[in-house]
């Protein structure tokens, strides 16, 4: 199959990796003339994923129109911040008959829109699917163990997607719940935040788990009232992406929250890390979302008081710790 990659950061390179291991003919596009020369002459990205090694069968570029042509499944993988305008580029090229996958992760802050709703919202009548799931792309670059979830509205095309992206390491489960796998993807960057900063504050474990389990709750109350599956939820893009983003080396949102946690202001600990911290830009948006749906989401509240008023981590530890008393589960009746 012909397929395109729009994005090549680490993400897109480890799925190229991916998808040109398992016999298909990958063209990468980047907007960075400088990354597009890298890659064509060392055939690895050699500063965001140094290691993976591509071989010759895939073609690297800068015109969109080369990525785009002739290509069954374009896979955008550029930072969520970004999307709209690359699904502005590329909607001339692009047809009715192709199939865009998203394995970007967030939500719009203008518009409160998941990234295949901006996708579809610039580019009329194609079929816009979603993979997520726990996959760091440093472990995917290397053929590690990983699972992920294909969200698509046609059961079709999920199976479709799932026999493209499918390996020996690679396995791909499939879901009709869009909206609930992307507000998993995108929310868990907000969590993740939260878990960073109580590591920079020196919290310990107990602190971690509590942030991933209360924090599966805040994502499961909003993502069900904004159409999601409590199911989906439970599975690889909520509580399986949240805990591995919470707690792996690999993650950005995770170390971007640890230096936050130790002081530093958010554009400090971004310029740190190196690399979009998606958190940070799906905060507001979790925020405002859970004004609009009257959703309690105590932890994305302190995390946006962290990154926009000045609120120092430690304050926000004890306000979160202070709240009003309550019972754990809302579901649950006394005999």
């Amino acid at each position: 199959m012909n397929i395109g990659i729009l994005g090549a950061g680490s993400w897109g390179i480890a799925l190229t990796k991916l998808l040109s291991g398992n016999g298909h003919n990958v063209t990468v596009w980047s907007i960075d003339k400088d990354e597009i020369a890298m890659l064509n002459e060392h055939r690895e990205h050699l500063t965001k994923l140094p290691g993976v090694i591509i071989g010759d069968n895939v073609s690297f570029t800068t015109d969109v129109e080369v990525a785009c042509k002739d290509k069954k499944i374009l896979v955008m993988v550029v930072p969520s911040p970004f999307i709209r305008s690359t699904a502005k580029t590329i909607a001339p090229h692009v047809n009715k008959e192709q199939i865009i996958v998203n394995v970007s992760k967030g939500i719009e802050e203008s518009t409160l829109m998941t990234l295949t709703e901006v996708i579809s919202d610039e580019i009329k009548d194609v079929e816009v699917a979603v993979l997520s799931g726990p996959s760091h792309a440093e472990e995917v670059g290397k053929g590690m163990p990983t699972t992920v979830v294909a969200g698509a509205k046609s059961r079709d095309i999920a199976e479709l997607i799932q026999d493209t992206f499918m390996s020996d390491f690679f396995r791909v489960y499939t879901s009709p719940d869009v909206v609930g796998i992307e507000l998993g993807g995108a929310l868990k960057n907000v969590i993740a935040l939260a878990a960073g900063i109580a590591d920079g504050l020196g919290c310990g474990d107990n602190a971690k788990a509590a942030i991933i389990t209360r924090g599966i709750v805040e994502i499961s109350r909003l993502g069900c009232a904004l159409g999601g599956q409590e199911s989906t939820f439970a599975g690889l893009s909520g509580i399986g992406d949240l805990i591995v983003t919470c707690a792996s080396k690999h993650s950005r949102n995770r170390n971007a929250g640890y230096l936050m946690g130790q002081g530093k202001t958010y554009k400090e600990a971004m310029e740190e890390v190196k690399m979009v911290v998606e958190g940070v830009y799906s905060a507001k948006a979790a925020l405002e979302l859970s004004k609009k749906m009257n959703i309690e989401m105590p932890i994305v509240e302190m995390v946006n008081k962290i990154l926009f008023e000045d609120l120092s981590a430690k304050e926000a530890m004890t306000m979160l710790l202070t709240r009003m008393k309550t019972s754990e589960s809302q579901d649950l009746n006394w005999n």
